[in-house]
């Protein structure tokens, strides 16, 4: 990915702040590795900028909207790691909802879509990739998990969670790591496998 694409793709709406690290981080990885080591080096950049839990509803710009770098969810690693290969999962989301909003969840009361929050519900997020990506077996077989696979849990409390798949592995192990948000900011950590599985999808985005 050389500079020209970086500046391109990040001139969509990403705060000056989070430009920069994401495009530093694409750079890093260089053009031959694709949008799989794109989506994850972006996802590693907000390791340690990332700090805080914060699911509260805010309004947004649109498209490219976010919320302080400092503060997010599970979703918002997604988010800003797949806007990093071009994919601006809020605006993919709110035109799939307005042209399918009986395929979603109806839990929070909506009666049309809202590109303020939409995207950061992980619900939404699993049926948008149940449309358009690739659907994979959530199984325990760690050779089955690529870099930039999506991955989405059953907390024990019942809470979905979602995560992406890191290009590293556990030490002495096949297993791959995750990078997510699960309330202490930003982690790469070993816990493919340390809540029910759901759901795993592979997504590029379209023209990729």
């Amino acid at each position: 990915m050389d500079l020209t694409r970086v500046r391109r793709v990040l001139a969509r709406g990403l705060s000056g702040l989070m430009a920069a690290l994401l495009a530093a981080a694409c750079l890093a990885q260089g053009a031959s590795h694709g949008v799989p080591a794109i989506v994850v080096a972006a996802a590693r950049a907000q390791i340690g900028k990332t700090v805080l839990y914060d699911g509260s509803y805010r309004r947004l710009a649109y498209p490219g909207g976010d919320v302080p770098l400092e503060r997010g969810v599970c979703t918002d690693v997604l988010v800003r790691a797949f806007r990093a290969a071009g994919a601006d999962l809020q605006a993919l989301v709110h035109e799939d909802m307005k042209a399918a909003f009986d395929r979603y969840p109806t839990a929070w009361g909506l009666t049309a879509p809202d590109a303020n929050i939409d995207h950061r519900r992980v619900p939404n997020l699993v049926v948008f990739f149940s449309r358009h990506a690739r659907v994979l077996r959530a199984d325990d077989d760690p050779s089955h998990y690529a870099p930039g696979d999506v991955v989405v849990w059953r907390l024990a409390s019942g809470v979905p969670h979602i995560g992406l798949v890191s290009d590293a592995l556990a030490p002495g192990t096949g297993r791959p790591l995750v990078i997510h948000n699960i309330g202490r900011g930003v982690q790469e950590e070993d816990v493919l496998f340390a809540y029910v599985l759901t759901h795993h999808f592979r997504y590029i985005p379209p023209g990729r």
